[in-house]
């Protein structure tokens, strides 16, 4: 029987859906019990003070010094680091030595673009990422959808979309860097938690996972219901904030994003879901509020950490 690339990402979606399916059940019968606490990691996000500009070395060790787990930091840092001529690997050691893990990085290749030969940079362009995240410990990529995001983008075929996931999980493979299939709810495509999860299982490879954000998910319309049906195992790094009352949804943009408790996101429903599908990942802190750029970021992550463990009910 001749099976082309579609019949096998069918079968193999078939196949993980069932597992996935399965893992659903049991999350459901797991809500209708006592829920077990879920055993996270609290992570940074450095968007959440970028615009002081005080270098990845530096908000390593205020993260440290506050009590944070985990970093995850953007590219740019890291490229900005090494460009000033400081040592990746003396970086890498800075984070071991606090006892701190680069849960994920943020990158922006293009790989998912229609487009082929802006695809094929953007396939460099994830290589050289993930060499970057892999020289200073990590083990995780952001993957969102970009060249594909704008309003003027192209619908986009998914079964295209998890074949091009496919791809890099496979260079991830090769880096020991494994990308996640970000959502993004301002995006023309990729906007909501039913796609990710599409292009993710649709994928037909071991290591694929999804980058779930509670503002995201409300932006791009999906219900937050949508995460019990989700292995944990799946969601190695969750992107934390929460969103206000107004200005509508619609209207919203990334500035708009609070700290975790000080909007309106349903947080017995979101953390309720997540102890009942085993999630044991990080939440990351990622905010992009203008209003705490301005103000003492060693404060603004004691406020951070003190809220999403709040949520968490280790407060």
């Amino acid at each position: 029987m001749n099976l082309n690339r579609r019949d096998v990402l069918a079968a193999t979606g078939a196949a993980a859906l069932g597992s996935l399916a399965s893992s659903s059940l049991k999350a459901a019968e797991s809500r209708s019990a006592a829920p077990t606490q879920a055993k996270v990691r609290f992570c940074l996000n450095t968007s959440t003070i970028r615009e002081k500009k005080l270098g990845l070395d530096v908000e390593v060790d205020l993260a440290a010094e506050v009590g944070y787990e985990g970093i995850e930091p953007w590219i740019r840092e890291i490229e900005t680091y090494k460009k000033s001529g400081k040592s990746l690997s003396d970086l890498k050691k800075k984070i071991a030595d606090h006892g701190m893990r680069v849960e994920s990085a943020i990158g922006f290749a293009r790989w998912i673009s229609d487009d082929d030969a802006e695809r094929e940079k953007g396939l460099e362009q994830m290589k050289r990422d993930m060499d970057l995240v892999r020289s200073i410990g990590g083990k995780y990529l952001a993957a969102p959808p970009v060249g594909m995001n704008g309003k003027d983008s192209p619908d986009l075929d998914l079964f295209a979309a998890a074949e091009r996931y496919h791809a890099i999980l496979e260079l991830g493979r090769e880096t020991g860097v494994t990308p996640q299939a970000e959502i993004w709810g301002h995006s023309k495509n990729l906007s909501r938690l039913g796609e990710a999860v599409f292009v993710a299982v649709e994928s037909g490879h071991p290591d694929a996972c999804i980058l779930p954000d509670v503002y995201h998910i409300y932006r791009g319309g999906s219900a937050f219901d949508g995460l019990g049906l989700i292995n944990g195992a799946a969601i190695q790094c969750f992107h934390f904030n929460d969103y206000p009352a107004t200005p509508p949804r619609l209207e919203m943009n990334d500035s708009h994003r609070v700290y975790p408790g000080d909007g309106v996101a349903p947080w017995e429903e979101i953390i309720g879901m997540l102890n009942a599908i085993g999630f044991s990942g990080a939440a990351s802190l990622e905010l992009f509020n203008r209003d705490y750029w301005k103000q003492d970021p060693k404060e603004v992550l004691e406020i951070g950490l003190k809220k999403m463990k709040a949520v968490f009910g280790q407060a």
